[in-house]
């Protein structure tokens, strides 16, 4: 199955479709990622902090002759130089792999101060091909700035949450200034989105699912999503969005969900973890 690509800033590229698997226990991890890469998923968004990389990595190593886009992430108590170098050593040995496409600072833990210093460490650990790529996740504008201002490096990608009840569009500017991927977690807002009312008229008008009326929308704005699913129905009918495309009504009507009290997650700039 052919699908679209999403450039990054350093060269590389990513499936703007992929599948997440927060959540996914470790002893279904490699069941549940084999069948999404069956599927036709091509690309994997896992984390330390999941639990869940050595099914992931088996299942990943399983897939011969398969181009599969690994992802994971640097958990919270892992930041500053010695500290982040051990944690992707520690994830590439659960992966059973030798580097991985896209390496993450999951949050910048503002409190701790150390994310200039991680991502210092990353910058050296992709000139040392452990990570293909860089980024992070759930970074704000101001960390953003502090960290291209202090190294020089912007990221690849930064992964946060936006679904159409919290989209985001001011940090997405700032993303599309500076040549940064946007890539969506909770695209669909924990499953809120799927019953309002909106939504489910623009899935009947095109006979699809709300979901993947959301998945849409995700990516005809241009957003790198990761859907979840354990189920293998689901897993399919996510992927199955490539063969239709929304309005100009539709998007207009979608951008109007958008609420300044939409976020489901933790703050970055306030959480406590």
């Amino acid at each position: 199955m052919s699908q679209p690509m999403v450039s990054l800033n350093d060269g590389a590229a990513m499936p703007q479709l992929g599948f997440g698997v927060w959540q996914v226990p470790s002893q279904e991890a490699a069941s549940v990622v084999s069948n999404a890469l069956d599927a036709g998923y091509r690309a994997v968004d896992t984390a330390a902090a999941y639990g869940n990389e050595e099914g992931v990595g088996a299942a990943v190593r399983a897939s011969t002759g398969r181009s599969i886009f690994l992802t994971t992430k640097l958990w919270n108590d892992d930041h500053g130089l010695e500290r982040a170098r051990r944690a992707l050593d520690a994830s590439l040995a659960r992966l059973g792999l030798e580097t991985v496409d896209l390496y993450l600072i999951h949050w910048p833990v503002p409190r701790r101060n150390r994310y200039v210093e991680t991502w210092r460490t990353l910058i050296g650990l992709r000139q040392e091909g452990k990570a293909r790529s860089i980024g992070v996740s759930n970074f704000s504008q101001v960390h953003l700035e502090r960290i291209i201002g202090e190294t020089g490096v912007v990221p690849a990608i930064n992964q946060i949450e936006l679904h159409p009840r919290f989209q985001q569009r001011s940090l997405r500017a700032f993303h599309e200034r500076h040549g940064i991927a946007t890539e969506s977690w909770s695209p669909l807002g924990r499953g809120s989105a799927l019953a309002d009312p909106v939504i489910t008229a623009i899935a009947a008008k095109h006979r699809r699912t709300p979901a993947q009326v959301v998945l849409r929308w995700h990516l005809d704005n241009g957003l790198v999503v990761i859907p979840k699913s354990v189920t293998p129905a689901r897993i399919r009918e996510n992927l199955d969005v490539f063969g239709f495309g929304l309005d100009a009504d539709d998007l207009t009507r979608i951008q109007a969900l958008d609420h300044p009290q939409g976020r489901i997650g933790p703050d970055p700039d306030t959480a406590s973890f």
